[in-house]
């Protein structure tokens, strides 16, 4: 029976990806963005877009009475859209920070909010579950450990994982599986999208390490995971009738939290700080 998903954030990237795979395997896909125009290729395909703003109540509430209107269920959320706020932690701003986990904490539970009524009015899969939909945020491997340059941005992932693990207990009663994606990296344009978002002021103790800051920003995407590749085995398992609660892949996710777990927090702060360029940053720094 084809599925009726909804993806948020699908202009690029994974949530691309993810919606010509879903679409691929025969299911009903709405793939979303706050700028419908950037869906182009892939109405082309034959799949449904809609405008969906993840910070604006009233941009979720039309995208979700479309949905009402032609299908009347939502059997997989995806809540993918989100970005990298790049800079020192004391460089930004109490608004770059709201903004940060504006998108990237709450937006995906207003999200799972605004479609609750739709996701109950899934189908019962055949394992006898009470109800068959799933609510899918990606968050990433950086929400298990945090790099220089970057802090805002593994925190809001932190903080996602923290309340996915309240949502997927809250909602076990329902049944409504609730399932935690964390990526490493997957090729896509979201270095491009941190680098232009980075603060750096022009009274930063960090002007002098300007290249590491960049380099924080462009990291995921060096050597990364095909968005294709990634999502191929990520689709698959979560059209199961009981997908796994965690996932994850793409380049570094089995690695990175694991030398996290391993080794001395002195020793791994250490490997992060020479990756960014903080290690022989002082002589550089003004006094």
């Amino acid at each position: 029976m084809p599925q009726c998903i909804l993806i948020t954030g699908c202009s690029s990237g994974i949530g691309a990806a993810m919606a010509r795979a879903f679409h691929q395997r025969g299911h009903t896909v709405y793939a979303t963005a706050r700028r419908v125009e950037s869906l182009a290729d892939l109405e082309q395909l034959g799949l449904r877009t809609l405008e969906l703003d993840v910070n604006d109540d009233a941009s979720i509430a039309t995208a979700m009475e479309v949905v009402r209107s032609e299908q009347g269920r939502i059997d997989i959320l995806v809540n993918n859209a989100g970005f990298s706020q790049v800079g020192a932690v004391l460089d930004l701003q109490r608004e770059d920070l709201r903004r940060q986990y504006e998108t990237n904490v709450i937006a995906p539970f207003a999200v799972a909010r605004a479609a609750l009524s739709l996701l109950r009015a899934a189908p019962a899969g055949s394992s006898g579950r009470k109800g068959g939909a799933v609510i899918v945020n990606i968050g990433s491997i950086v929400g298990l450990f945090t790099t220089p340059f970057a802090g805002a941005y593994c925190s809001s992932k932190a903080a996602l994982h923290s309340l996915t693990d309240a949502l997927r207990m809250e909602l076990a009663p329902f049944g409504i599986r609730v399932v935690t994606v964390q990526p490493g990296g997957v090729q896509s344009s979201f270095g491009a999208h941190a680098e232009a978002a980075i603060q750096l002021p022009a009274d930063s103790l960090y002007r002098g390490v300007e290249k590491g800051i960049r380099a924080r920003a462009q990291a995921g995407q060096v050597g990364a995971t095909p968005a294709d590749a990634f999502v191929t085995p990520l689709v698959d398992a979560l059209l199961q009738n009981a997908p796994p609660l965690r996932l994850r892949g793409g380049k570094g996710s089995t690695l990175f939290p694991l030398l996290k777990l391993l080794l001395p927090t002195k020793t791994f702060d250490a490997i992060l700080s020479r990756r960014f360029g903080l290690s022989d940053a002082c002589a550089t720094m003004p006094r």
